[in-house]
């Protein structure tokens, strides 16, 4: 018997020789399996780094265009010229971005957690967003983790048990006819063997918790309520028979053994062996069956049989299990000391008993999120220990897979399949069954050669290398192992798939909401450099309308509250109807640039130069030429100030939206835009009526006129932008609706 490190000894006592420690046992395999992953910087870090390096070079080129234009166009001398290109570079940096981007994230983190999925590392919420395929557990998180079982299956008769949970009430039935063990003893035997064969235990109602609970895996714990179902009193049995050695369960055997002392045998010398585990493995090992109580010869027929009644099983979404036994008698020749046993020696020439039929219902709400999934283009692998049939069966109830015939390859096929073929595989229907935790690693790394963004489920010790490979790896709160927790980005509390998807929607609005950030920051440097440009090609016949100390206003105070402000926008409706994003596409693409500088900078730019222009017609421009400094000046260049604040505002609520109305949202949804509003509104007021500042920032009070004609264009603002999302709303739905028509056509 071997004991592996980290086991915990629960009771008992024994005496173990050493013979690994660190990293060369089993459990340092796999820390040193776990420890040799290169932690790969998430998309987001990759893009920031990018973005980082993008806008520099832009701004230092404007900055530097701007000084060349000012010395040569406007004759501005050299010292102010540079303080001006200065003014240019700063107001080109993004001051925000970095705030905006933790902030987004941390709100998602924040959102994640009220929906059950808690994350570790805050990279990680914005990778969840580009995810193209999920690899899955079935037991636990697809399905209910509540075994049942529902049939006793036996060469010459089947039973129904009725009932549900861990409660043991319910009934055997041959048929509609209720029936006593005491009368059958085929199936006692078999009822027995399965709970002997056994490390869970049932427990009663308490005042901590008032129900049916379990201590232990929940399929052995369903062998045991049946039992008790059928009036097996189990303490009193293993008095009689108590528990000598145990061969545990291994994921390669796929199966358990466990020696008992034969009833009422005081020499010590004969033993009972009940094994239980895959049917295909266990019946391999058996050479009899159990018929009324004989031990008959088994024949290709009756395998046959055997097989077909579980493939049966199978097909319907049901886990099955086989039951056998095998009586060790002292003429066989087996040492004497039980710990001497191996499953070599025991595991062979057994008596096949029967077996037992389990349901795990899927999750209520698993099959909407499957659904979402596919929508959102989201690929779903089941990799499953159970066998493949029952995997089909439950992936095909909850919509994972919908061919008539999708591939399911064991975890024998995957070790003997080349890396060519794997991935011709993984790109079709695909379910991997009785696969071994550790094998995950090699389905993981070829879906992330494929150019895939992978998020794998664990529970696990050995899940660990698959969980820190994956570009998210999930661990499983309540049934999780410490070291599958810690090599995972995120752990799910409640074993949930359906939370998985909604951390998937959330990570998805985290990096729109980056991209709002962005497109609102940047197209205000359009409207700052706009009044230079004019200042330049007129060559100083029209005043500059913007001075560097009212840019730097604009950045470092008016915007940068309504601009966190849209870190925290909820996902937007339709979120999880696109398909992943790319990798290669950058967060900067051209339909943010073309909408940010384009659509909203000149827009914004415009109407700034228009209130530049409305202070001196107030004043008799055209007729009176242009002051370039004084009272008149200094409000000129305030009104091309609050137009950009003011049209800001009207931005901000067009940011909240990509393609939806900002109406349909709520213009009110968003508390911390309306602070950031009343924030940069009382920025711009006390530049403006502060006197003491009207030196340093060139401003000057304005008049009830003035505010009227600059918050006249926040509505403008905003309906012209609803007019274009409308237009892009319509031309989706023409565009679905041809697609819709052709596959038709196809049809």
């Amino acid at each position: 018997m071997l004991i592996f490190a980290g086991t915990n000894a629960a009771s008992g006592v024994c005496k173990a020789v050493v013979f690994a420690t660190g990293m060369t046992t089993e459990f340092g395999k796999i820390a040193d399996l776990t420890q040799n992953m290169v932690e790969v910087p998430s998309p987001l870090q990759i893009e920031m780094g990018r973005i980082t390096r993008l806008v520099s070079a832009m701004a230092i080129s404007m900055g530097v265009i701007f000084f060349v234009l000012a010395v040569l166009l406007a004759h501005v001398n050299v010292t102010e010229s540079f303080i001006f290109a200065m003014g240019m570079i700063v107001a080109f940096i993004p001051e925000g971005l970095l705030p905006t981007v933790t902030l987004s994230l941390a709100m998602g983190v924040k959102r994640m957690a009220k929906r059950n999925a808690l994350i570790k590392r805050l990279s990680a919420v914005e990778t969840l967003g580009c995810t193209t395929v999920i690899c899955t557990d079935k037991t636990g998180t697809l399905t209910q983790n509540e075994m049942t079982v529902s049939d006793c299956w036996m060469v010459n008769q089947q039973m129904k048990v009725t009932g549900v949970g861990y409660a043991p009430e319910g009934e055997m039935l041959s048929g509609d006819v209720p029936i006593s063990l005491a009368e059958n003893s085929d199936m006692r035997t078999l009822l027995v063997a399965a709970s002997f064969c056994n490390n869970s235990r049932l427990l009663p109602p308490s005042p901590e918790i008032n129900h049916w609970n379990i201590l232990g895996d929940p399929t052995e714990a369903a062998l045991v309520v049946a039992a008790r179902k059928g009036k097996i009193d189990l303490d009193q049995e293993l008095k009689f028979s108590p528990r000598l050695r145990e061969l545990p369960f291994e994921s390669q055997r796929k199966r358990m053994t466990t020696i008992h002392k034969v009833a009422g045998d005081r020499s010590g010398l004969e033993k009972l062996a009940y094994i239980k585990g895959a049917p295909k493995e266990v019946l391999d090992l058996c050479s009899h069956y159990l018929n009324d109580g004989e031990e008959v010869a088994m024949d290709g027929e009756i395998r046959k049989k055997i097989m077909a009644a579980n493939d049966d099983y199978a097909r319907k979404g049901l886990r099955v299990l086989a039951v056998a036994m095998r009586r060790l008698t002292k003429d066989m020749g087996l040492p004497e000391r039980l710990s001497d046993y191996t499953p070599e020696l025991i595991e062979n020439n057994m008596t096949f008993l029967g077996l037992t039929v389990m349901a795990d219902p899927p999750r209520v709400e698993v099959a909407a999120a499957v659904k979402k999934c596919h929508q959102a283009g989201i690929k779903i692998i089941m990799i499953t220990g159970d066998y493949g049939l029952t995997a089909e069966s439950i992936a095909r109830r909850i919509g994972i897979i919908h061919g008539a015939q999708p591939r399911i390859v064991t975890g024998v096929e995957l070790d003997e399949i080349n890396d060519a073929d794997l991935k011709k595989a993984l790109s079709e229907e695909i379910i991997f069954a009785r696969v071994a935790p550790e094998q995950k690693l090699r389905v993981v790394s070829a879906l992330q050669e494929m150019g895939n963004v992978v998020a794998v489920t664990g529970d696990g010790v050995n899940d660990s290398p698959a969980l820190k490979k994956a570009d998210i790896g999930i661990a499983m709160g309540i049934s999780g192992t410490d070291v599958a927790k810690e090599a995972a980005d995120m752990i799910l509390t409640d074993d949930n798939f359906a939370s998985i998807v909604n951390a998937v929607e959330e990570g998805r609005g985290v990096y729109n909401n980056i991209r709002k950030f962005a497109t609102y920051i940047l197209n205000s440097n359009v409207p700052e450099a706009v009044p230079f440009i004019v200042f330049l090609f007129a060559k100083g016949q029209i005043p500059l309308p913007l001075t560097v100390m009212q840019i730097l206003a604009v950045d470092l105070g008016t915007d940068m509250i309504p601009a966190i402000a849209l870190g925290v926008e909820l996902p937007e409706e339709g979120v999880m109807q696109r398909p992943p994003r790319s990798r290669k596409e950058h967060l900067l693409n051209r339909p943010l640039l073309i909408r940010a500088f384009l659509f909203y900078g000149i827009m914004e730019g415009a109407i700034a130069m228009s209130a530049f222009f409305f202070l001196y017609w107030q004043n008799g421009w055209p007729g009176v030429p242009m002051a370039d400094s004084g009272e008149i000046y200094r409000m000129a260049t305030t009104m091309t100030l609050g137009a950009i604040v003011v049209t800001q505002i009207g931005i901000v609520f067009n940011c909240r939206t990509e393609r939806a109305s900002v109406f349909k949202v709520g213009l009110f949804s968003n508390h911390m835009i309306l602070i950031g509003i009343v924030c940069e509104l009382t920025v711009f007021s006390i530049l403006v009526y502060t006197p003491f500042l009207h030196a340093i920032f060139n401003t000057a009070p304005i008049g009830l006129i003035e505010w009227a004609y600059l918050f006249m264009w926040v509505p403008i603002v905003i309906l012209i932008d609803e007019l274009r999302k409308a237009f892009l709303r319509y031309w989706d739905r023409r565009r679905l609706q041809k697609k819709t028509e052709v596959m038709k056509g196809e049809s």
